[in-house]
């Protein structure tokens, strides 16, 4: 009776612990022994949760179900992920301030890299300032680097409680509206939604126009009800988010690449064994490669939609003034780092 007793106790403890570290309590499993990791000792199973802002079906929706089957898959079934997509858990910036907190229950999330820039990630801030990167194959050049590897620490190492996995990226972001967009010129005046992020609004306001914060889960009625006449996303996003709805035009200026991060809490980090991180990071690493087959080949398949259901489809035959009228940003920007930026420009 008393060994029961004990069992009981150290079971409760147990759970309290993980769920403490960030991690989900675990539930119990009967997987075999001789085909369950060390870090997962006598058949227990870890469920942590990831969060989403977009649907299953978009690049980054694909992207994060891959990084589920190869870390369940790798890990025998012991570690499970528990992707809650569109945006369930709230939009990116909640997210962040829930993980980075280091009180709630989200241990990973896909996030844009560029949400970090107001929690002091200035390294990363680099990554978004408008057209750095010249090309997707430029982008993986930096981001299967060593410096990414740098990149990816980057919020771990100033204490924001949160580290890099590792990146992906769904296309070139681009601007959309309700209202003509055709010329570089239409832009002034026009109310832009924006993150709360200084680079973003910089652009903007390079472009004549008005950055507005707007939530990401409040764009389609702000766009619909004219808080904001224009956003930008990368194509499938718009598209995956019904956009096209709401503001039927899209000019292909590629300001910036969708760069794509995925981020675990420190707390979640530091609770798991080293055979348990060395999953996610291998996971994390097949993850890249299969991101880097779709997302190119999905973007393509969807904007030849987006043509066929009359989406204006706007191309920017010189990019030129565009790349003048937000110089001064780019300048601000890499004040003091400016030789770390110039070694991303040269990875073209």
């Amino acid at each position: 009776m008393k060994k029961k007793i004990l069992s009981t106790i150290l079971t409760a403890a147990l759970v309290f612990s993980m769920t403490a570290c960030g991690v989900s309590a675990p539930e119990t499993s009967a997987v075999n022994d001789a085909e369950t990791p060390a870090a997962a000792a006598d058949g227990e199973v870890i469920t942590l949760v990831m969060a989403e802002v977009n649907p299953l079906d978009s690049v980054a929706g694909m992207t994060d179900q891959k990084f589920k089957e190869e870390v369940e898959a790798r890990s025998n079934g012991t570690i499970k992920i528990d992707l809650q997509a569109g945006a369930v858990l709230g939009p990116e910036d909640q997210v962040l301030d829930q993980m980075l907190g280091g009180g709630g229950n989200i241990d990973i999330a896909r996030i844009s890299p560029f949400s970090l820039t107001p929690y002091g990630a200035n390294k990363t801030k680099l990554m978004s300032l408008p057209y750095t990167f010249v090309s997707r194959d430029h982008y993986w050049n930096f981001a299967t680097s060593d410096l990414a590897e740098e990149f990816l620490l980057e919020p771990h190492e100033n204490g924001s409680g949160v580290r890099g996995l590792f990146y992906a990226e769904e296309g070139f972001r681009h601007f959309f509206s309700n209202e003509d967009i055709s010329t570089i010129d239409s832009f002034k005046g026009m109310k832009v939604r924006v993150s709360d992020d200084p680079v973003m609004n910089g652009l903007v306001k390079g472009l004549g126009a008005n950055p507005t914060v707007v939530s990401f889960n409040e764009l389609y009625s702000a766009l619909q009800t004219g808080v904001v006449d224009a956003a930008e996303q990368p194509i499938s996003n718009y598209k995956t988010n019904a956009f096209p709805e709401v503001a039927n035009n899209m000019v292909l200026d590629g300001h910036t690449i969708g760069a794509l991060e995925v981020i675990i809490a420190d707390s979640t980090w530091d609770s798991l064994t080293e055979e348990q991180q060395q999953i996610l990071v291998e996971a994390g690493k097949a993850t890249q490669e299969y991101n880097k087959q779709i997302s190119e080949e999905q973007e393509n398949v969807v904007l030849q939609q987006l043509k066929d259901d009359g989406v204006n489809i706007i191309e920017v035959e010189d990019i030129t003034p565009w790349q003048d009228a937000v110089k001064p940003v780019v300048e601000e920007n890499i004040k003091g780092q400016e030789d770390l930026y110039q070694q991303i420009v040269d990875m073209q």
